[in-house]
């Protein structure tokens, strides 16, 4: 019979369990911080949405100015502006990649003079819907001069810039984002950088525009759930502690009595 001595015969099988009953706590540990700092990204991105919508409701309940007041404003978006002019028919815009109730579609933009100011601005008529692509989608211009309300649309993120060999399709073109600056350039002309988009009238299609494309609330919503988990967590992880403490504190017996091997 031989008995197996040595201190490294016990220290190995610490280590093992060591790692096997800690490796899960440290891991949930190490995720945990990133799961409140979703959650709390989400809040603020919440608040964001609030303040959006708050400052969108104040400058729609204003009255409509003449758009040259508006060139040497810093914060255009969502003012209100009167607009006297005509349409350019012959240089439209579809803007792709629009839905409406479950509906493919397109964004009709054109070209429009503002005879007071004889600014150049684009004008958003709406969406229409485009059921069929193999056919182009059906819509009029009024001939005779317009007198419409609109608003400034700043987008909240960097848009897609047209490509170069884009610029040169014919009219109208389709176009998955508008850089009115780029597109003035492509018509030599000398336009306002932002694109108006235009209140219910004769010269609208649905003009039904979500200001923010997920609101507060959703936000919100993701919020709770990403701390539900991180809680879940880190319940699982006391638990997890818990009881390895309590399998620590038990007797071993003959668990302590060294090996026989005959």
């Amino acid at each position: 019979m031989e008995y197996r001595h040595g201190p490294d015969a016990g220290t190995g099988n610490g280590m093992n369990r060591l790692i096997r009953r800690s490796g899960p706590v440290l891991l949930i540990l190490a995720v945990l911080p990133l799961l409140l700092m979703l959650g709390f990204w989400q809040l603020n991105r919440a608040e964001e949405k609030r303040v959006i919508l708050a400052h969108h409701a104040e400058r729609q309940a204003a009255e409509p100015v003449d758009i040259a007041r508006l060139l040497d404003t810093e914060d255009p978006a969502y003012r209100r502006v009167h607009l006297q002019g005509r349409f350019d028919a012959a240089h439209s815009l579809l803007l792709d990649n629009s839905t409406r109730d479950g509906k493919a579609g397109v964004e009709l933009l054109q070209p429009f003079q503002d005879q007071p100011s004889g600014l150049w601005l684009w004008v958003n008529r709406g969406w229409l819907p485009w059921p069929d692509r193999r056919t182009p989608p059906a819509f009029t211009t009024p001939s005779q001069p317009q007198d419409l309300t609109a608003w400034v649309h700043v987008p909240l993120g960097e848009s897609f810039h047209l490509q170069a060999d884009a610029l040169n399709d014919s009219w109208p073109k389709l176009v998955t984002a508008v850089t009115p600056e780029t597109l003035w350039a492509a018509l030599d002309r000398q336009g306002y950088p932002h694109e108006l988009r235009l209140e219910p009238g004769s010269a609208a299609y649905r003009v039904d525009w979500p200001v923010v494309a997920i609101d507060p609330q959703k936000h919100v919503g993701y919020a709770v759930q990403w701390f539900a988990l991180a809680t879940a967590l880190l319940g699982l992880s006391l638990y997890w502690g818990w009881r390895n403490r309590k399998t620590e504190e038990k007797p071993h017996g003959s668990s302590h009595e060294p090996r026989r091997r005959t």
